[in-house]
């Protein structure tokens, strides 16, 4: 998704914290290299104690290490520029009560961005409650050469869509690549639900 610019919330620094914030990045990154970008969350019965042992509040706690369940979450987002070409794709697949298409990629100079499309039938009782509000949350993996992230989405009765922003642009030509689409229960890679929508492009 798109970020708001960041800007500085106050021009107050206690200079003299300097030396332990630096510390704070170093063991950040210590933390980062140990659990391999990975760190999951601790428990709330931990949390509670480190509270109450250095008097800190719980709720702030809990949002400084929800911050930091992986760095990842924090790139920068490459704005897709320098519109060069649609290129079509057309591919389906049918798994479940789930249509999946990739109808098209539009190359840019300096990223593609795929479509992700969803349909299903809204006419059987079970479905309606399969609503967009009910959808898992997609993840395109394409392999540790590109990173691929959702910029936006939408949805209407009975269909879905989501744009995901490729960089570096795959080739204009992309027979043989195969875009894996990962689902999870909530965003940010958490609680992968083991279903996979995989296209083969020929």
């Amino acid at each position: 998704m798109k970020r708001m610019p960041f800007e500085r919330p106050t021009e107050h620094y206690d200079a003299r914290i300097m030396d332990i914030d630096e510390k704070i990045c170093a063991l950040i990154k210590q933390r980062k290299d140990i659990s391999g970008n990975n760190p999951g969350f601790p428990p709330l019965e931990q949390i509670s104690k480190w509270a109450a042992d250095f008097e800190l509040y719980e709720d702030l706690l809990k949002s400084v290490f929800g911050t930091l369940l992986s760095e990842e979450h924090f790139k920068p987002l490459i704005e897709p520029s320098g519109f060069r070409q649609h290129i079509p794709v057309l591919q389906s697949i049918e798994q479940g009560d789930y249509f999946y298409t990739l109808t098209s990629m539009r190359q840019y100079s300096n990223a593609s961005v795929i479509t992700f499309n969803i349909d299903w039938d809204v006419t059987v009782d079970d479905l309606i409650r399969h609503s967009y509000k009910h959808h898992k949350h997609f993840e395109l993996d394409l392999g540790e050469a590109y990173d691929c992230r959702m910029s936006d989405g939408g949805s209407s009765t009975g269909h879905a869509a989501y744009n995901y922003v490729i960089s570096p642009p795959l080739p204009d030509n992309i027979s043989g690549v195969e875009l894996k689409f990962k689902e999870y229960s909530k965003p940010f890679k958490n609680n992968e639900t083991g279903t996979e929508i995989v296209f083969s492009v020929k």
